[in-house]
């Protein structure tokens, strides 16, 4: 299935639900957002954000990604409707996202604990980011209520 890629600064109502849709339905239950204010409440502090929409043949959005500055660094985080996992679609919109390097940070979830909205497990991506060149830096942790996550770091060679 072919798909694109949309890089824009904002994002329209609509893509917003879309979005969000895919954000309740992949990430763990206890990331969960009730609605587009709360939504718009996690997005709205990010600085020099870029979103990435990943559009298949119909016109729908499968997955979609965003990048900001925090420090000297981009920062990220990506998500994929499930439908879309296991076939090179991850890749290639993370791909887009390296484009901006020479580094791309973030936190990734590196255990099984956690559950989706339906119940069925959240599978830690690591794989996925070392496969795509990613280091892992156990050293650096983000522990709290909602989130036990790992420091991930892309470099540009």
């Amino acid at each position: 299935m072919a798909v694109k890629i949309i890089n824009q600064k904002h994002l329209t109502l609509e893509q917003k639900q879309a979005a969000l849709k895919i954000w309740n339905a992949e990430y763990p239950v206890n990331l969960q957002m009730a609605g587009v204010a709360e939504l718009d409440a996690f997005l709205d502090p990010l600085f020099d954000v870029r979103y990435y929409l990943m559009i298949d043949e119909s016109g729908v959005i499968a997955g979609w990604a965003a990048t900001f500055s925090a420090g000297p660094v981009r920062s990220f985080f990506i998500m994929l409707n499930s439908a879309y996992h296991g076939k090179g679609y991850g890749t290639i919109l993370l791909n887009e996202l390296k484009k901006e390097g020479p580094k791309l940070f973030a936190w990734a979830i590196d255990h099984n604990n956690d559950v989706k909205l339906d119940g069925r497990p959240y599978p830690s991506p690591i794989n996925f980011y070392l496969k795509n060149g990613f280091t892992v830096n156990n050293e650096l942790r983000l522990e709290n209520e909602q989130l036990s996550a790992v420091n991930i770091l892309w470099e540009a060679k």
